[in-house]
């Protein structure tokens, strides 16, 4: 018996809820390489054109400039250890002194880039949206505020019309919207997270009944080959004690098969109990080399549950045996049938080719009648007949995939 559901009890890698994953990357290129290439480039650009372009008022301008260099840079690699209130402090301060400088180093080209960074990074960093509207918006304020000044009080000088500045709060939207599709991904990650721990506990569930249900069947198969042999061995006792000598030794033959019988139907439920099964196709592809069987598959091979699995192993283990007994040296062939919701095994063999032996013991004790029952209680159906064509007999039985699941 073997299953593609996992039967081992383990704990397989699960998604991250940091960030990490695949679909998350946009946003941890834009935090850990778009933005903090915008801050740094426009600080060494304006740090190189300082000394080459006209600044008003260069003992207030160079100053201010350095604060909101280190604002920047502090941003960047210290914000997220600070409390909630004091990231809002440390962001505003950057707001407004890059609005207030904004009409002092006009004249640089990277400059203007300063606050324009600091409005998207309040709507990305900070928790609030209302502060950080009220930030993006104050900034705006101020940096409108501070042109129309500078414009009056240095008239020679060139400044923004007076729209632009205002155009500094645009990005915190922008800001915002990336921490909402951050925050939605987290959230699908953490979802994704405990679906994974529901599929393993449920497999392990399933494991776990499977391996009660398989130490029964081996109780069952033990018991019946043994009371069998018991049986047998007393019947050859009294058969000898009356001279049948013949009858003796078929007897104690059928003992002997009885228990070879026992310790294959043991040792497959063995299996069973391992860890590493392998999946359905695979178990009857390496049953049917084992006899010398053909087997095919059609479909699309897939997942299958637990029950029908044991139930189709069970019954291909049957269905040759019994071919083996009833038609020796008969071809036989097995075909695997997937469709969305049915899985199909037919197993056909030809006319026999060899004497039949009476003295071998029959079958896997789940017997055609046993088939039928167990198939059913998984809303399957079994069909087993000659087949005129092949002048031979075929058993086909069919089960749900995922026996009890909702379609």
């Amino acid at each position: 018996m073997t299953s593609t559901e996992p039967n081992r009890i383990s704990t397989p890698a699960r998604p991250r809820v940091d960030g990490a994953g695949p679909a998350a990357r946009p946003e941890r290129f834009r935090d850990d390489l778009i933005r903090p290439f915008l801050t740094v480039t426009a600080i060494a650009v304006t740090i190189v054109q300082l000394s080459s372009r006209q600044i008003i008022w260069p003992p207030l301008a160079v100053p201010m400039f350095i604060v909101v260099s280190l604002f920047a840079i502090g941003v960047l690699f210290s914000l997220a250890r600070l409390p909630q209130w004091q990231q809002v402090a440390v962001i505003t301060g950057y707001m407004v002194l890059s609005a207030l400088l904004l009409p002092l180093l006009h004249s640089t080209d990277t400059a203007s880039l300063i606050p324009y960074v600091a409005a998207s990074t309040a709507g990305v960093k900070l928790d609030s949206r209302r502060a950080a509207i009220g930030i993006a918006v104050l900034g705006a304020l101020i940096a409108t505020g501070s042109s129309w000044g500078v414009e009056h009080l240095a008239p020679t000088s060139d400044q923004w019309p007076w729209w632009v500045p205002l155009t500094i709060a645009l990005p915190v939207y922008v800001g915002m919207s990336a921490k909402d599709r951050s925050d939605a991904l987290a959230s699908a990650h953490r979802a994704a997270d405990a679906a994974q721990r529901a599929a393993e506990s449920e497999a392990r569930e399933a494991a776990l009944e499977e391996r009660g249900r398989i130490a029964r069947e081996i109780h069952d198969v033990l018991g019946h080959s043994l009371s069998g042999i018991a049986l047998q061995l007393d019947m050859a006792d009294a058969l000898r004690g009356s001279g049948r000598e013949e009858e003796a030794v078929a007897a104690v033959r059928r003992a002997r098969s009885l228990a070879v019988d026992s310790i294959s139907e043991t040792r497959r439920a063995v299996h069973a109990l391992r860890e590493d099964t392998l999946p359905l196709p695979d178990t009857l592809r390496r049953m049917a080399d084992n006899d010398g069987v053909s087997f095919q598959i059609v479909g699309e091979p897939g997942p299958v549950g637990v029950e029908a699995t044991h139930t189709v192993v069970r019954a291909a283990q049957e269905s040759l045996t019994n071919a083996a007994k009833y038609a020796p040296g008969a071809s036989r062939a097995m075909t695997l049938t997937f469709t969305e919701d049915i899985l199909r095994l037919t197993v056909a063999n030809g006319p026999a080719t060899l004497p039949r032996r009476f003295d071998l013991a029959g079958g896997t004790g789940l017997g055609l009648v046993g088939m039928r029952e167990r198939v059913a209680l998984l809303g399957g159906t079994v069909a087993a007949g000659p087949d005129p064509a092949a002048h031979g007999w075929t058993v086909e039985l069919e089960v749900p995939r995922w026996p009890g699941r909702p379609g």
